[in-house]
């Protein structure tokens, strides 16, 4: 189940997303859940137990003997040097493994392929009944559009001084260390200015548009009508689906 959903993923990723979008992300989340599969995996059963069973053997007990398995079952799938792959180490590399896909690649999905505007209408509908509590639903929304806007500005902040840095061929070898760490603090300082310019511009923007603070009496536009209703209703029930194929068999089994 987890395996398939890692492929599922990584298809639609294929499918939804840029050629130039989904190589290099799936290329990075792919290295990263390899890397933690590798550690975990020889890591796990590595270490030899420090509590050691105080247990007779069964022969002394009087007891027949563990019957040897009939099917070749090996605990140790893989031995190199100190290091071995178990059975309990292959599981929680898997389990780790596959988490750490599916919650990365399926973020990137979903940011890539839902407008903030979507993202706030599909928040604002589910938390709007916390509003008889208490909680501030249109200020949640509101700081939540706002930075999913952000995100957006401090990335490509980034890459513009990221790219300056390398138009400008700086001879990082002819350089102290003092000389390097003065250059990149230059440039994180010019990061930091810029994004605060952007902030600035976007709090200006509000206030001519008539904010003033209150968020529940600013009125906010979200475009949802691009969502498509038959494709939502398909993937709930995908959604459903899938919880009640990893919930059922532990049930079953009980």
């Amino acid at each position: 189940m987890r395996l398939s959903l890692v492929l599922y993923l990584a298809i639609l990723s294929i499918l939804v997303q840029p050629e130039q979008v989904w190589k290099d992300q799936l290329g990075r989340v792919t290295l990263l859940s390899g890397i933690l599969f590798i550690m975990l995996g020889l890591s796990t059963d590595s270490t030899p137990s420090l509590i050691s069973s105080r247990a007779p053997p069964p022969s002394v007990m009087g007891l027949p003997p563990f019957p040897a398995s009939l099917e070749g079952y090996k605990y140790v799938i893989l031995k190199l040097g100190p290091l071995q792959l178990t059975r309990k180490g292959l599981s929680t590399a898997t389990t780790s493994a596959c988490l750490t896909f599916t919650i990365f690649q399926s973020a990137s999905v979903f940011l890539s392929t839902t407008t903030p505007e979507q993202i706030a209408f599909a928040l604002r509908w589910f938390i709007a009944p916390l509003a008889n509590f208490g909680v501030p639903v249109a200020e949640v929304i509101l700081t939540l559009l706002l930075s999913l806007r952000f995100i957006n500005l401090v990335f490509d902040e980034v890459r513009n001084v990221a790219l300056g840095i390398v138009s400008r061929r700086i001879n990082w070898q002819q350089l102290t260390i003092l000389e390097t760490i003065d250059v990149f603090f230059t440039y994180i300082r010019r990061i930091f200015r810029n994004i605060f310019v952007h902030a600035e511009q976007i709090s200006q923007a509000m206030i001519v548009r008539g904010f003033r603070g209150d968020s529940t009496t600013h009125k906010i536009f979200l475009s949802a009508d691009s969502s498509n209703g038959v494709a939502n209703y398909i993937s709930i029930s995908c959604l459903f689906g899938l919880i009640a194929l990893v919930t059922l068999p532990k049930f079953l089994l009980q």
